[in-house]
């Protein structure tokens, strides 16, 4: 009897830690960006842009998202830098005028909708309370999107460690309703659910 439990004890724990440790690599495929992009050298006091000089909000109030090609090509019709990234980005893409295929880390679920301009215009939030640090980055992170949603990793947010169940960052409804009781807001599920 003892025997039998200490074998199905240790056979429950060795399964538990493999899939552990194993369902994240299964769950999720990796993709590295079409280039990859300095933010830091564009943001802050070395750029002297803005997260809006790239990532507008409309005169309508909508979010522009992903910058398009013309609004990078005015500064890049030359390689201004030394790295074969803006090389590759000036030759294959501004060159012939051809958009970059960016994979999207912060696309919402089609049923959500997320105003923008009412949370940065309106409340004055900072770009980082939701979006991390993405401004002092100098490289991109791989994109991770989970096989059965097809949602990013940051989205749903990284694992806080290698035995730590909390998550760092992600922008789901949680994080949402948690701000927005902080913060005394009440709203109907409707507000932001269509």
């Amino acid at each position: 009897m003892l025997r039998t439990l200490a074998l199905f004890t240790s056979g429950f724990l060795i399964t538990l830690s493999a899939g552990w440790l194993a369902l994240p690599k299964v769950l999720y495929r990796s993709q590295a960006q079409p280039l990859q992009f300095n933010h830091a050298v564009h943001i802050g006091e070395k750029g002297g842009m803005s997260c809006q000089d790239c990532h507008a909000i409309r005169k309508d109030g909508s979010f522009a998202g992903i910058p398009k090609l013309d609004s990078c090509s005015s500064c890049h019709a030359e390689p201004m830098g030394t790295t074969s990234a803006e090389k590759t980005f000036v030759s294959q893409y501004v060159k012939p005028g051809r958009e970059v295929p960016w994979l999207v880390y912060s696309r919402q679920p089609d049923n959500a909708r997320f105003p923008h301009a009412a949370h940065v215009r309106t409340a004055k939030l900072k770009c980082e309370q939701c979006h991390g640090d993405h401004g002092k980055s100098t490289s991109l992170p791989l994109y991770q999107a989970n096989r059965i949603t097809g949602y990013s990793l940051d989205v749903m947010g990284r694992p806080g460690g290698n035995w730590n169940l909390s998550r760092t960052g992600g922008m789901r409804m949680d994080d949402c309703v948690a701000c927005h009781e902080k913060n005394r807001l009440r709203h109907s599920c409707l507000d932001c659910h269509k």
